[in-house]
């Protein structure tokens, strides 16, 4: 085990490092390994837990404000796939537009401002701080007198717990890092460190290798001594961590062409196989060996099947119906459980970045759920961004009606915050409810259990960093891409029955549809996390990623001829968008009992409150301050939204009280935004240009240059 580790990283520093450069102590403002005593840190279990909180609370910072709320993930991954869009119009925001188009098929690489949309000491920085407080405490223990000893013994154990934590810490931040930059420093926490560039393959190899060492002397979740939460990792955590940077590393990238050569980290030279053109110098492709990163991925996938610890995937929905009220829907549960309790944690859940109520600014739901126009205090609920939007065609034309999903993922409606009221979402660009169309509805302030209504973005909600459906998924992924086809389907259909009405599944139709299995377990994946701003990612590293643009660019462009020919334009799965809907503001109370709606029931589905599902608004916001009355309706009728009205029903529907709202009409009258800017004049075929330049500050204390095209200065 030990020997292993030393090869690999004296294979990393010297094969690896692929340009020279300055050190990078000046700008990872790191400190060294050395201040801190292995004796002191493990004088007690409290004071080695103490040493790894300074770690987390980095990693939350830089998740939350960064890489998993705001920062590159708010700009590239919530808005940039086939299924996920941005607000607002292109021309407003260039700094996170062009890349989440690939920067217009790379031409624009060359123009783009390196600090148009991050800062100086962001997201690179900021992850690399998380690193080195890591390697303080992986040093530490390295050095005590016990370490070889814990390691051969190969048991759970306190120390074991923390060495695991500090190391999945540090691959966690490389994995984020790996992710927006591609070719990074690496550093171990020895004085040997370099701030060279090192290429991700040999990093990879390096981070799989010190979380596969751990696995057997960490606790599984729900069991570490002292640990009630998910907010820490665990031995499922690690696992499942090693089955995703896996499929990462057996992926597809666009890697620049000017290091080299690049190898592995045993230090061997890596071969690679490519996909379409190279762009700016940089080609698309994943190396020679990837089935062992697959094979990899399966067998720790399987793991966390066999053993998920407190995780829990619910298939029935336990919660009963309330004020006539209908739940029925166990994947809704997964995300109203984070809605329940700001101390709690949704039982799906491996780990979540833990978001406390009323202190923290937080993504969800201000940039990640349903949006609310209104003001920044005492509104109900204050005012929500909503950065995450939907492809129209993607609601319309690839989920399926009856997909229970579909209303989970996607919401037609906002919030007004000011009235409490739910108002009818217009395709104009723009923010909050006043624009941007189809939105994320996956969190939602209207269902919190109690909502802080002070001030916004404070709502508590945690953002899930791992649970089991995505365990599911990848299991699936890796088996399918192996031949293992029994037991791909068979985690392919457990998480689509979940989603379907008992019996309305139909696996094999859907897997003769999608043409493999591989590709419809991806595209079940879509659909699961559909507006969590995972799908980007996913179809880079599949190599799908030219190939669902595509699709959802030519589905765009008929359903947007369509709404100009006819005034409607019908899907294959039958959904009609209208060029109008028609809607009426009711009060919810007295016709269901309710205000805030859940699963419509089925046969319900002409019930204009009702269907779509889970939208509305909360039952007792007067109980927070709003001033309601007799007159108080806030809940939106729609009709027309999936079937065409025809003109007697619309002289009915005004005769009682309903109005026209225009619809895909707003579509067409921005048409650039929705069709000519989707992944604009990217060719599909070409190397994509899926990363982030390094600022100038980086460039210049690391001694290095930007790659893909990116100007240097």
């Amino acid at each position: 085990m030990m020997m292993k580790r030393t090869i690999v990283y004296a294979a990393i520093y010297a094969a690896g490092m692929l340009t020279v450069a300055s050190s990078c102590s000046d700008f990872l403002e790191t400190d060294s390994p050395s201040k801190v005593d292995a004796a002191f840190v493990f004088s007690t279990s409290e004071t080695a837990r103490a040493a790894l909180e300074g770690a987390y609370a980095a990693w939350i910072d830089v998740a939350q404000n960064r890489v998993f709320g705001d920062g590159l993930f708010y700009a590239s991954d919530v808005a940039g796939s086939d299924i996920e869009r941005h607000p607002e119009k292109f021309e407003s925001q260039p700094g996170r537009h062009y890349p989440e188009c690939f920067y217009q098929n790379g031409t624009y690489a060359g123009s783009y401002a390196l600090l148009s949309y991050q800062k100086e000491n962001d997201t690179y920085a900021k992850l690399y701080s998380v690193i080195n407080k890591a390697n303080i405490v992986i040093q530490s223990i390295r050095s005590s007198d016990s370490y070889d000893q814990m390691l051969a013994d190969g048991k759970a154990c306190t120390m074991g717990q923390l060495y695991g934590e500090a190391v999945a810490l540090k691959a966690t931040a490389y994995r984020e890092l790996l992710k927006y930059f591609g070719d990074v420093p690496y550093l171990s926490g020895k004085p040997t460190d370099s701030g060279n560039l090192c290429g991700r393959d040999s990093i990879y190899d390096v981070v799989l290798d010190e979380l596969q060492q751990v696995v057997p002397v960490m606790y599984r979740l729900g069991s570490i001594p002292g640990v009630t939460g998910k907010n820490y990792f665990s031995r499922t955590y690690v696992e499942g961590l090693i089955g995703r940077i896996a499929l990462e590393a057996g992926g597809y990238q666009t890697r620049r062409g000017d290091l080299s050569p690049r190898t592995d980290g045993k230090g061997q030279v890596l071969t690679f196989e490519t996909m379409g053109r190279e762009t700016n110098g940089a080609a698309y492709g994943r190396r020679t060996d990837y089935l062992t990163y697959y094979k990899l991925a399966q067998r720790y996938f399987k793991e966390v099947i066999a053993q998920p610890g407190s995780a829990v995937f619910h298939t029935t929905d336990p919660r009963k119906s309330d004020k006539g009220r209908v739940y029925d829907n166990p994947y809704q549960y997964f995300f109203q459980q984070m809605h329940d309790s700001d101390d709690g944690f949704a039982d799906e859940s491996i780990y979540e970045v833990a978001i406390a109520q009323g202190t923290s600014d937080d993504a969800r739901p201000y940039s990640f759920g349903r949006p609310t126009t209104g003001n920044k205090t005492d509104n109900f609920p204050c005012k929500n961004y909503g950065q995450g939007r939907i492809n129209p065609a993607f609601y319309y034309g690839m989920f399926a009606p009856n997909d229970n999903r579909r209303d989970v993922c996607c919401t037609v409606t906002a919030t007004n915050g000011g009235k409490g009221t739910e108002i009818l979402l217009p395709f104009t660009p723009g923010s909050q409810g006043k624009g941007g169309g189809i939105s994320y509805n996956k969190w939602d302030e209207n269902r919190q259990a109690k909502v802080w209504t002070s001030y916004n973005r404070k709502s508590g909600i945690n953002g899930p960093y791992m649970r089991l459906s995505e365990i599911y998924l990848g299991y699936a992924e890796a088996c399918a891409m192996l031949g293992d086809d029994v037991e791909a389907k068979q985690y392919l259909t457990i998480i689509r029955d979940r989603a379907f009405p008992a019996g309305q599944a139909r696996v094999d139709d859907f897997i003769a549809s999608e043409g493999s299995l591989l590709e419809a377990v991806i595209d079940e994946r879509g659909f699961e996390f559909a507006g969590e701003g995972d799908r980007r990612q996913v179809l880079i590293r599949t190599g799908l990623i030219g190939k669902k643009i595509k699709a959802i660019k030519q589905l765009t462009r008929q359903m947007m001829d369509g709404l100009e020919a006819d005034g409607y334009y019908r899907f294959e799965n039958g959904n009609v968008i209208s060029s109008q809907v028609y809607t009426k503001s009711v009060g919810g109370n007295a016709v269901l009992g309710h205000r805030l709606t859940a699963q419509c029931p089925a046969g319900k589905e002409d019930d204009p409150l009702l269907f779509p599902g889970w939208r509305g608004v909360k039952d007792d916001w007067s109980s927070y301050g709003l001033v309601v009355d007799a007159s108080y309706a806030p809940n939106l009728a729609i009709r027309g939204l999936f079937t065409p009205l025809t003109d007697a029903e619309k002289i009915a529907l005004e005769a009682d009280g309903y109005k026209a709202q225009d619809w895909g009409k707003t579509l067409i009258e921005n048409r650039d935004e929705y069709d000519k800017y989707l992944f604009y004049e990217y060719d599909c075929e070409s190397a994509p240009i899926h990363y982030w330049p390094f600022t100038p500050n980086v460039l210049s204390n690391g001694g290095f240059t930007n790659g893909y095209g990116f100007k240097n200065k």
